[in-house]
């Protein structure tokens, strides 16, 4: 039988850490003095304290172990832990891109952030507009038109509502877009106006400071990141605009947000 300390040094566990073990029951000693509460292992406990230790250095949580003793599958679980792995390395791997890119040029114009969109009510329209500056006086006129229609409707707090451009292309006229404001609750619809439940997405999303002429290299940065870093884009980039010509005087202060949707 060895002491408690014996056993820490031949398992390479602290004391602490036995302990610890003891009282998770994943490692109890063999047997506890009555009278000074000494506690000994058993030589043949060294493999399970090396179990543990092995399965510790591998990310594997104190509840994961448990379950391996248990007779669960390590197999499974071992998988799950690639898995999570495996996520990590991505994000590890898109916060050095980040930083190389901030290295590189110390006054990098678009920050890219994730951002994950809850589900939410949506209410909907499309239309073709002659040119990119129909937008901001369509857009007031889809929700003119949804407010008659439905007086009581109240937009979601914080508001989100967003463009998106169907063409799959740039094109100079004859632009298709869909407008989408979330809400509250579903609504009466009509021709033009739709309603449905938009699913939680996550996004890649960078802000875009300045006039709309140029926001196509926000697009090209934003397109590109996504292609380095391995992302899978899964539908049409959100163009919100938070900040326009309806409440600031110069374009230099225009602010818009870019969101790409991509898979988990």
């Amino acid at each position: 039988m060895l002491k408690i300390s014996e056993f820490s040094k031949l398992s390479h566990l602290t004391i602490k850490a036995l302990r610890f073990y003891e009282r998770e029951g994943l490692l109890k000693p063999a047997s506890v003095d009555e009278w000074n509460h000494y506690r000994f292992y058993e030589t043949s406990q060294l493999e399970t304290a090396a179990k543990i230790k092995s399965y510790r250095q591998l990310g594997l949580s104190v509840e994961d172990i448990k379950a391996v003793f248990a007779g669960g599958d390590a197999k499974e679980i071992l998988q799950e832990k690639i898995t999570s792995l495996e996520k990590e390395k991505h994000l590890i791997e898109s916060r050095l891109s980040i930083i190389k890119s901030i290295m590189e040029d110390k006054e990098m114009k678009y920050q890219v952030t994730e951002k994950v969109i809850p589900e939410t009510i949506v209410y909907t329209a499309e239309t073709v507009l002659k040119s990119y500056s129909d937008i901001m006086n369509w857009i007031p006129s889809v929700g003119q038109q949804c407010l008659e229609l439905n007086p009581d409707l109240k937009c979601t707090e914080p508001e989100y509502e967003f463009c998106e451009y169907l063409d799959g292309e740039y094109k100079e006229t004859d632009i298709r877009i869909r407008h989408s404001e979330a809400v509250t609750s579903f609504g009466k619809e009509n021709d033009h106006i739709r309603f449905k439940t938009l699913p939680e997405t996550k996004v890649l999303s960078i802000y875009h400071k300045g006039s709309y002429s140029d926001i196509g290299e926000a697009y090209a940065f934003l397109m590109k990141y996504a292609e380095q870093n391995g992302y899978v884009t899964s539908g049409f980039a959100r163009e919100r605009y938070i900040d326009g010509i309806w409440n600031k005087k110069s374009e230099e202060e225009w602010l818009t947000e870019i969101q790409l949707p991509i898979e988990e």
